[in-house]
């Protein structure tokens, strides 16, 4: 075996969301031969990449077939995480991908698949944070089970900044993290808006492979001021079958295509999609229709990331400030999984310029 034979069979392995083989796209690193044991690693397009387990069979079936079929092939992962971002040194300087997740209306989950999200990322390898922009009803104290704590202040080249708390590997920042929860935040749009601005501005964030933000249900003015502000990689658009939420869903998905916008869809999720009690794992009931969001995503040719049940354990999880991510509770463990997966598949793919409509049909 050499190194050449090596890189020759993996030419015949294809990254399967980029449409290209691993050695064109540079993805493969320190090979090492010794005897019939080759090893290499490949450099993923983010950490949390759902592909691993694939493309490690697919290159060891490779280098067996056509090299040699004694070989003992050990695949180790390393990622460099992508991002199209070409103001870097503007606004959040050292944040790759920044996920907006938007709802039309309130009530559908938004706060809850953000949570998740943020967590299944996590798990898959990520640095991320979350910012809670609903300034009006913020949720992530609660879900996160922060609730009167306090983020401290430090001077980040000679400027005092907030230092977001962390739980569970995520960092979070909410104005339910500055203000008592008893007391209502009655304020004018730009006053809301100015703070959701700092949030950006005045916020230690670090690196972070994804900064998911957890929006303000509806349009208005904080979602002008921040689409605007920040350089959002793309939206995921969250809504439940019912046909009155995805009458606002559609709104949203307008807003996002405005010209003075232009944000990209990173897809749509549809939450609340069955019901399914805990003593009846296989049965589903569709209280509020039945697959209302994979029709609007078809409808407007945008990717569906998947359907998320209605079980007890999500909302006792976020009630209880243990999002269901940190449960050993399979079923909808496995629905946010695949949810993020579709999200990562999305933004990796956004990232190396393939057509939204091509990015549509995989998903």
């Amino acid at each position: 075996m050499t190194v050449e034979k090596i890189l020759e069979a993996l030419q015949n392995v294809q990254e399967p969301d980029l449409g290209k083989d691993l050695v064109t796209l540079n993805m493969v690193q320190d090979i090492a031969i010794d005897g019939n044991n080759v090893s290499f690693t490949l450099v993923l397009t983010t950490p949390a990449c759902p592909m691993k387990d694939m493309m490690r069979t697919a290159c060891e079936n490779a280098i067996k077939l056509l090299v040699n079929k004694a070989a003992l092939v050990t695949v180790n992962f390393t990622a460099q995480t992508t991002s199209k971002r070409v103001d870097a040194g503007v606004v959040l300087p050292q944040v790759k991908n920044i996920i907006a997740v938007f709802s039309g209306k309130g009530g559908v989950g938004k706060s809850t698949i953000a949570a998740n999200l943020a967590l299944a990322l996590s798990q898959g390898g990520a640095k991320v944070g979350l910012m809670d922009a609903d300034i009006y009803g913020p949720s992530v104290p609660i879900m996160f089970g922060v609730r009167g704590e306090r983020p401290l202040m430090k001077e980040v080249n000679g400027k005092g900044m907030i230092v977001p708390l962390e739980r569970f590997g995520i960092k979070l920042m909410s104005i339910g993290l500055l203000v008592d929860e008893k007391n209502a935040v009655v304020w004018r749009g730009p006053m809301a808006s100015s703070a959701v601005k700092q949030f950006v501005t005045d916020v230690h964030w670090e690196n972070l492979d994804y900064l998911v933000i957890d929006m303000p249900p509806g349009t208005g003015d904080i979602h002008l001021t921040l689409l605007q502000t920040v350089p959002v990689t793309g939206a995921v658009i969250v809504t439940t079958p019912q046909d009155v939420a995805l009458a606002d869903a559609k709104k949203g998905i307008a807003m996002f295509g405005q010209a003075q916008l232009n944000v990209p869809l990173i897809g749509l999720v549809e939450n609340m999609s069955y019901f399914t009690p805990a003593e009846l794992p296989d049965n589903r009931y569709y209280i509020f229709g039945k697959q209302g969001g994979r029709r609007l995503a078809d409808e407007y040719d945008i990717p569906f990331l998947g359907e998320i049940p209605l079980v007890q354990s999500i909302r006792e999880g976020g009630d209880q400030g243990v999002p269901v991510m940190m449960s050993d509770e399979p079923l909808t463990k496995k629905a946010f999984e695949l949810f993020a997966a579709g999200v990562v598949r999305s933004i990796a793919m956004r990232n190396a310029d393939i057509a939204s409509e091509k990015i549509a049909a995989t998903m």
